[in-house]
């Protein structure tokens, strides 16, 4: 249980040989709650985006696919997922329209930058929703979207049991987190909820 404990561990913050697994694992594993999450997003056309957490890097280029004129900076507090990021992006980064940054959500720098953030399989970790949601909201043009998009609703078993074992980590429910949207801000919060997986895919407004 311990060696699995410190492996799992590494979805809070990729470090050394373990966190570049993790990262490595990030990519393929997350792939089709992202794209499910994506697919909600229909109407967007961002020229501007912020990925937040970016992990393996995977979603960060998937965004950049999606919206082949828009532009995007990829933030991670990990150096293990800035590299990897770096690397899965490269081509991206030498055409100008990646940035990969290190920076924590509970302090953003930006400010009125941009059109959509996004943030997959990572508020789990964040020190306090509505601290960081506002971070997020003062980083959003007027009318931008945050995307949010979990694995976990926060009452699957699953998610639940991972909360156990990993040191930091949170499930939160669709109530809090829509709860918080709205103290830090937003304006606008709707929630998409998977048929059949306890996928959550929630998008709030500036």
């Amino acid at each position: 249980m311990g060696l699995f404990k410190n492996f799992v561990s590494q979805t809070r913050k990729p470090e050394g040989f373990f966190g570049k697994m993790m990262v490595n694992g990030m990519n393929n594993g997350h792939a089709k709650v992202a794209d499910w999450g994506m697919s909600k997003l229909t109407t967007v056309e961002p020229e501007d985006i912020l990925e937040v957490g970016c992990g393996g890097g995977r979603n960060a280029h998937e965004l950049l696919l999606k919206y082949p004129d828009s532009k995007l900076t990829a933030i991670d507090y990990s150096e293990v997922s800035l590299e990897q990021t770096k690397a899965y992006n490269s081509e991206m980064i030498s055409k100008g329209r990646c940035e990969v940054e290190q920076g924590d959500v509970s302090n953003l720098k930006y400010q009125n930058q941009y059109d959509l953030a996004t943030a997959f399989e990572t508020i789990y970790f964040w020190p306090g929703l509505e601290k960081c949601f506002a971070e997020v909201n003062k980083a959003l043009k007027p009318g931008g979207k945050f995307m949010i998009c979990n694995e976990s609703d926060g009452t699957d078993k699953a998610g639940l049991q991972f909360e156990n074992i990993i040191d930091g980590m949170k499930c939160h429910t669709v109530e809090e987190i829509e709860v918080a949207l709205i103290k830090a801000g937003f304006s606008k919060v709707n929630t998409n909820h998977h048929e059949t997986k306890p996928w959550i895919a929630v998008i709030a407004e500036k």
